[in-house]
């Protein structure tokens, strides 16, 4: 299977720590495109954006598509585009965001969400309730660390969620810690054996999650919300 991974950012760095992650946890007959809009923000810090990502996050979707790509993984925890790439592809696609949540479901009962900063908050919480399990989620906390720290001081990062993590299993019940930002990859093993509970890495679910799909031979619904745009019905 040829699978297409977008880091919706520009940041070459990070597409690079995105591929040697995703490479790590692919099954060894899965092919890896990992790649990055030709132009953007560089990091996605806030709403404003995620916004800007969006029209180079489907550019790249449209260019798998004419490239015979199986399926998609969109390598930002906003999940940016998602829905809209959804209706553009018959073949999968899923949000890093999305595959944590129900990866963490699948492992306790709460699950807590480690941000970069706290103005995240909101963005989050309506990713929480947008996939319905707000139930589930039992907080999100910040690390208090920019996006392009985790290339620039991955230490510093290691430290914030390691008390976010702290927080979030002391004082909000978590039992599970899903790492909130594509950056984060790798991670997880330092945190698990530190706190003591499952830490999901949002790169190792996006990749098992669209392998699934794509091994099952599933294709995205096109009977009712995700049906081709308007002039699109050509779409793979």
């Amino acid at each position: 299977m040829r699978i297409k991974i977008i880091n919706p950012n520009t940041s070459q760095e990070m597409t690079e720590s995105i591929a040697r992650a995703a490479q790590k946890y692919a099954h060894q007959g899965t092919e890896l495109v990992v790649t990055n809009p030709r132009s953007g923000p560089r990091s996605i810090d806030c709403l404003y954006e995620e916004a800007l990502s969006l029209a180079g996050v489907l550019e790249e979707v449209e260019r798998g598509l004419a490239d015979n790509i199986d399926g998609f993984v969109i390598a930002c925890f906003n999940d940016p585009g998602l829905f809209a790439a959804r209706e553009l592809s018959s073949v999968p696609v899923v949000g890093i965001a999305e595959s944590s949540f129900f990866f963490a479901c699948m492992l306790g009962y709460r699950f807590s969400i480690i941000s970069n900063l706290k103005s995240e908050d909101a963005a989050m919480w309506e990713l929480v309730k947008r996939y319905g399990i707000g139930l589930r989620c039992a907080s999100v906390r910040p690390a208090d660390v920019e996006v392009l720290d985790c290339e620039r001081d991955r230490e510093k990062v290691k430290k914030g969620l390691a008390r976010a993590g702290r927080l979030a299993i002391r004082e909000d019940k978590a039992e599970v810690l899903c790492l909130g930002c594509a950056g984060m990859t790798e991670m997880d093993k330092a945190l698990e054996k530190e706190l003591g509970i499952p830490v999901i890495d949002p790169v190792a679910a996006g990749v098992k999650a669209i392998e699934g799909l794509v091994a099952c031979e599933k294709r995205t619904s096109k009977i009712s919300s995700y049906r081709f745009p308007k002039g699109k019905g050509n779409m793979k």
